[in-house]
C-alpha cells in the first residue's frame, strides 16, 4: 500500500506551469531522488507533497496517520529558542520534555542559594517524568544529531548564521523520524564528515525518502530510485542516478528525432496550404484539421532548457610564484586557526582546501589575498595577479537593484575575452532571458543568485580564481558546465568545496584542515586524500607531516611506503577476482530493482535486495581502495 499518490497535479506561476498532469507514487522505505533544473519547481512539489501549497488542479491522496516532516530551502528560523529546544521540537511532546531537562541542567549550574534548590527540584521532577515516559532514548537521540551536525546546542537560534539556522532545520528533521522526510538541498552548509555522517544516518532510515540534491556523490549513494521534472513533466526512472544518465541520455535522442519528423511533416504541410488557386480546389477539410493540430502540437511543445554557457577571460599570466607563505600562523580569540604554515603555490596550480566547517579554509584564502594580515610569519604574492575570487557567504548582492545592473556596476557593455558584450547577451548566457535580466535581485531563487554571482565574477578578467563554496544551489547540469569551465582554465585554481566529485574531477593537490591550526597536503582530490590517510592508520604510520614549501619544480607528495608482507601479497592476488564477483552481483540486483516486475515483489525481497545493493557497493568500493593501495606499494 503508498503511503502517497499524487494524481494528475499541475501547478502554475506565470504564462507556464511549473507542472502539468503529474503523477507519483511513494511507497514506504523508498529513497527517491528528485531533479531538475534550476526554477523548475522542485521545492514547490515537495511543499505541495508536504500539504503546504495547494494545488491547481489534481489530487494528493496521503494514507491515514501519515506523518511528513520537511526541510526547507529557505531559512526562515529564528527568535529566542537555543538550537537544543529547535531541534528537540522535532520529537513532539516529549521533545519538549528533553528541551525543558536540558534547559533545566544549564539554569542549575548558573545559580545559587534558594534559587539553585529551586532549579535542582525542577532538574529532579524533569528527570522522573522523563524515566517514567521512557524519554531517555528520545534526549540521546537530540544530543546525537545535534553533536553529528557540529550544532552548539545552548546558542539562541536567532544569533546564528544562515548556514548555521539551517543545519538546526535538518536536525530538527531527522529527529522526527516520519514516515515520509522530504529533503530540499540537505548538504548546503555542510562540511564533508557532516555529509558522509548525513549519508549514513539516511541509508539505514526506516521512513520513505524524497530528496532534492545538487551533490551527486550523495545522490548516488542513496538514491533507488530518480524521479525527474522537465518542463512541466513529471517521470519516474528506476534505479540509480548512473542508470539514469544512460536511459536519459538515450531518451532525450529519441526526442529529438521525433521532433525533427514532426518539424518536417509540418513544413510540408505549411507549403501546402499556402499553394495556390489550382491547390486549394482540391484542398480537404480532414488534411486542414489535421494541419490545425500539428501546429497545436508544435506550438505546446517546450523546448529542452537551454544550458549556461560561461567562459572565463585568463588575461595576461601571472608570475611563476602566486603566493608564498612561509611559518604563517593566525588566532581567534585564542585559539589557533592557522599555526606554522607554509606553502609555495605556483602558476597552473589546482588546489582543494577540506576540513570541518569553522576549521580555517576561508581564513587561509583571505590570509593569501591580503584580506587579512597574520599574526606571525610572511606571505609574498606574485606579480601580475588578477584574482577572482568568488565568496557566496560575504559577496553581497543589493536586492532592490536589477540583474543587469548588479553585474557590472550599470554599465550596459562587459568585455570578455577582450571583445566587447552588451549586458543582455551576456546574462543571457547565464540563462537570465530579457525579462529576468531586468527584475529586481530579490526576485531570483536561490541557484539563480547563484548564477548571478558567478556572472558577475566572470565578467572581469583573471588569473586566480578563488572559489569559496561556489556549488551550492547549482542544478547539476550547471554545476557539471563550470567543472568543465575550471578544468580548461590555464591560471591559478584555489577551490573550497564539499562537493566530492566536484574536487576530484578539479584538484590536482588537497591542503587538509586536520585541528589546531595544522594544515597538511596531500597529493590529487578527495579520493585520494581518503586512500593516503587509511594507508597511513592501517600501516600504522602517522599522517604525512605539514607540507614544506614547494621549490620551482615540486616532487609529488607521497605517502610512506614498505614492502609487501606474504599475507598482503597473497590479498592483493585475490582482490582483481573479488571485486569482479562484486560487480557482476550489482550488475543482477541492479537489473532485478530497475525492472517492472520488483516493486511487485514482497517487502522483504525489495528490502533485501536494496540493503545488499547498499552493502555491496560499500564492499566494492572499499575493495577496489585496497586494491589501489596494494598495487601502488608493490
Amino acid at each position: 500500500m503508498p503511503l502517497l499518490t499524487l494524481d494528475s497535479a499541475s501547478l502554475a506561476f506565470g504564462h507556464l506551469p511549473l507542472f502539468d498532469g503529474a503523477s507519483l507514487r511513494i511507497d514506504a522505505g523508498e529513497r527517491i531522488a528528485l531533479i531538475g533544473r534550476n526554477g523548475s519547481g522542485k521545492s514547490s512539489l515537495l511543499k505541495a507533497i508536504a500539504g503546504e501549497l495547494l494545488l491547481d488542479g489534481g489530487t494528493i491522496w496521503r494514507a491515514p496517520g501519515l506523518r511528513v516532516s520537511r526541510l526547507d530551502q529557505d531559512v526562515p528560523l529564528t527568535g529566542t529558542r537555543t538550537v537544543f529546544e529547535e531541534v528537540s521540537m522535532g520529537l513532539g511532546e516529549l521533545g519538549a520534555l528533553a528541551a525543558a531537562y536540558h534547559r533545566a541542567v544549564a539554569t542549575l549550574a548558573d545559580s545559587s542559594g534558594a534559587e539553585h534548590d529551586a532549579a535542582l527540584e525542577r532538574l529532579g521532577d524533569l528527570q522522573h517524568q522523563l524515566e517514567e515516559r521512557d524519554g531517555w532514548s528520545l534526549e540521546q537521540k537530540a544530543e546525537l544529531v545535534i553533536s553529528r551536525l557540529s550544532l552548539p546546542a545552548d546558542r539562541p537560534v536567532g544569533e546564528l548564521s544562515g548556514g548555521w539556522r539551517r543545519r538546526a532545520l535538518l536536525g530538527k528533521a531527522l529527529v522526527s523520524e516520519p514516515d515520509l522526510l522530504l529533503l530540499d538541498e540537505p548538504t548546503n552548509h555542510l562540511d564533508i564528515d557532516a555529509i558522509r555522517w548525513l549519508e549514513e544516518h539516511l541509508s539505514t532510515f526506516a521512513g520513505a525518502l524524497l530528496f532534492v540534491t545538487h551533490d551527486r556523490a550523495f545522490l548516488s549513494r542513496l538514491a533507488l530510485r530518480i524521479v525527474e521534472l522537465d518542463r512541466g513533466t513529471l517521470s519516474s526512472w528506476p534505479g540509480t542516478y548512473a542508470s539514469y544518465l544512460e536511459k536519459k541520455a538515450a531518451a532525450l535522442e529519441n526526442e529529438a528525432r521525433d521532433l525533427a519528423r514532426l518539424d518536417k511533416k509540418l513544413a510540408q504541410e505549411e507549403v501546402w496550404i499556402r499553394q495556390g488557386v489550382k491547390a486549394r480546389r482540391t484542398r480537404n477539410e480532414g488534411r486542414v484539421k489535421d494541419l490545425i493540430a500539428l501546429r497545436a502540437t508544435r506550438a505546446a511543445y517546450r523546448e529542452q532548457s537551454g544550458s549556461v554557457r560561461m567562459s572565463i577571460d585568463g588575461g595576461e599570466s601571472s608570475g611563476r610564484v602566486v603566493f608564498e607563505a612561509e611559518n604563517v600562523s593566525k588566532t581567534f580569540e585564542g585559539e589557533p586557526v592557522i599555526s606554522g604554515f607554509s606553502q609555495r603555490i605556483l602558476r597552473g596550480d589546482r588546489i582543494g582546501l577540506i576540513g570541518p566547517n569553522g576549521s580555517g579554509k576561508t581564513t587561509l584564502l583571505r590570509l593569501l589575498v591580503g584580506e587579512l594580515e597574520p599574526d606571525t610569519g610572511t606571505i609574498r604574492r606574485g606579480t601580475r595577479l588578477r584574482v577572482a575570487y568568488y565568496d557566496q557567504q560575504r559577496e553581497q548582492l543589493n536586492p532592490d537593484r536589477t540583474v543587469a545592473d548588479s553585474v557590472n556596476e550599470g554599465n550596459s557593455t562587459v568585455i570578455v575575452n577582450g571583445q566587447p558584450r552588451h549586458i543582455m547577451g551576456y546574462l543571457a548566457d547565464f540563462l537570465f532571458p530579457r525579462e529576468r535580466a531586468l527584475s529586481p535581485v530579490k526576485s531570483l531563487s536561490g541557484g539563480e543568485r547563484n548564477r548571478l554571482l558567478l556572472a558577475r565574477l566572470f565578467a572581469r578578467p583573471a588569473n586566480v580564481l578563488v572559489l569559496d563554496e561556489p556549488t551550492n544551489d547549482l542544478d547539476i547540469e550547471t554545476l557539471e558546465l563550470l567543472e568543465e569551465l575550471i578544468g580548461d582554465f590555464d591560471g591559478t585554481v584555489l577551490l573550497v568545496s564539499h562537493d566530492r566529485v566536484f574536487l576530484d574531477r578539479i584538484v590536482t593537490s588537497t591542503l587538509a584542515f586536520e585541528g589546531n591550526g595544522r594544515v597538511t597536503e596531500y597529493v590529487g582530490g578527495w579520493h585520494d586524500y581518503l586512500r593516503q590517510t587509511s594507508s597511513s592508520r592501517s600501516s600504522g604510520l602517522s599522517a604525512p607531516k605539514a607540507a614544506e614549501p614547494r621549490t620551482p619544480s615540486p616532487e609529488p607528495l607521497s605517502p610512506g611506503k614498505r614492502k609487501l608482507s606474504f599475507k598482503e601479497q597473497r590479498e592483493l592476488e585475490a582482490l582483481p577476482e573479488r571485486i569482479a564477483a562484486l560487480e557482476t552481483e550489482l550488475a543482477t540486483l541492479r537489473a532485478e530493482s530497475e525492472s517492472s516486475e520488483f516493486y511487485k515483489a514482497g517487502g522483504d525481497r525489495i528490502r533485501a535486495v536494496l540493503a545488499r545493493i547498499d552493502d555491496a557497493a560499500r564492499e566494492l568500493e572499499s575493495s577496489v581502495a585496497r586494491w589501489m593501495e596494494l598495487e601502488e606499494r608493490r
